[in-house]
């Protein structure tokens, strides 16, 4: 089992910011595509943002594209979700997911959950109106 840990959730008004951070440890596997994935109440578990092993290519759904950004510290092996303009709708827990490279010959990432080998806990993410 390789730890992911998220942290950073909170609860924020809305049309405000906060920013998730995700740590995967680098022990077993040196790199990986990364991804957030979100679930509200009484709603499944849906792709947010995913950014390749490179740090290169970014997607996001279409809901958040243009307010969250997806970016990764490498010194520090840290993925963050920088999330602006936050919406009631955006209130749900946050997942950090990771999969580990098993390609070097591509830059690549996944948009789907059952791409992703290994989970955090989630955090919590609630927004006001």
């Amino acid at each position: 089992q390789v730890p992911v840990i998220e942290s950073g959730g909170g609860l924020v008004q809305a049309g405000g910011s906060l920013r998730l951070s995700c740590i995967v440890s680098r022990r077993t596997f040196p790199s990986y595509a990364m991804g957030w994935f979100r679930q509200a109440p009484g709603k499944e578990r849906e792709f947010v943002a995913a950014i390749s092993w490179r740090g290169d290519r970014s997607h996001y759904r279409e809901s958040v594209r243009g307010r969250f950004n997806i970016f990764e510290d490498s010194p520090n092996l840290t993925v963050y979700l920088q999330m602006n303009n936050l919406k009631p709708e955006d209130t749900a827990i946050y997942y950090c997911a990771a999969d580990p490279v098993t390609d070097y010959s591509r830059d690549y990432y996944y948009t789907g959950q059952s791409d992703y080998d290994y989970w955090g806990q989630g955090t919590q993410v609630t927004v006001s109106s």
